[in-house]
């Protein structure tokens, strides 16, 4: 899948998990930062885009994957990938890629997915490990990626997290009645967070000044 490669070597101990999560990379946005299109398709690095580079990491550490994207998923083809739209009209934000792919994973007979963002590179090879350590213990597993952050302590990244099938009709209802932050319905179903203690774990590609410091980073 994608064009670069694996980057993120699969743990021994995922291979062998019975319930391995799906992954799900979230690519539902509308750029307007970059002048709209898709910020996943940008070049970075030889023959590689953003989301190959998203596909390498994310690809080794889940049982299978999936992108969600709206409008022509013909653009997708060469990915090898399924591509679920938002069941939510309007662009909805994150929750209504969640959803979608809750849905997906729920075909696929699936209990977890995780979800990366498609502008966000560099992401940990650990995602998938951090995130279901903060899970342990919890009958629906919801937790969120952070970092820290000089300024306020920590940082969340909702795009980054651990989802479980089970909430699924308790999320498809919050979107229908107005719900749009993530971290509002995860805070009232008592989701959790997953520490990643490099600040710029996270960095995602927003602006041409980003890409230009995303190819330095590469």
């Amino acid at each position: 899948r994608g064009g670069s490669g694996s980057i993120c070597a699969r743990p021994e101990w995922l291979a062998r998990a019975m319930k391995q999560p799906l992954g799900v990379i979230l690519a539902g946005g509308q750029a307007t930062r970059m002048g709209g299109g898709d910020k996943g398709l940008l070049p970075l690095g030889d023959a590689t885009t953003v989301l190959d580079n998203v596909i390498a990491r994310l690809d080794p550490q889940v049982a299978a994957l999936a992108l969600n994207a709206n409008g022509e998923a013909g653009r997708f083809a060469g990915l090898g990938l399924p591509v679920l739209a938002d069941s939510i009209d309007g662009f909805a934000g994150p929750l209504a890629g969640v959803l979608a792919g809750l849905d997906w994973a729920a075909a696929q007979g699936g209990d977890t997915i995780v979800t990366a963002a498609a502008d966000t590179p560099f992401f940990p090879c650990d995602l998938v490990a951090r995130l279901l350590l903060a899970s342990e213990g919890m009958q629906t597993p919801l937790v969120l990626a952070t970092t820290p952050d000089p300024k306020r302590g920590t940082a969340r990244h909702p795009t980054f997290g651990l989802w479980p099938v089970a909430l699924r009709d308790d999320l498809r209802a919050a979107l229908a009645n107005g719900v749009r932050k993530v971290v509002q319905w995860t805070g009232q179903r008592q989701g959790r967070e997953a520490m990643f203690p490099q600040e710029d774990a996270f960095f995602n590609v927003n602006t041409p000044d980003d890409l230009a410091t995303a190819k330095a980073m590469l």
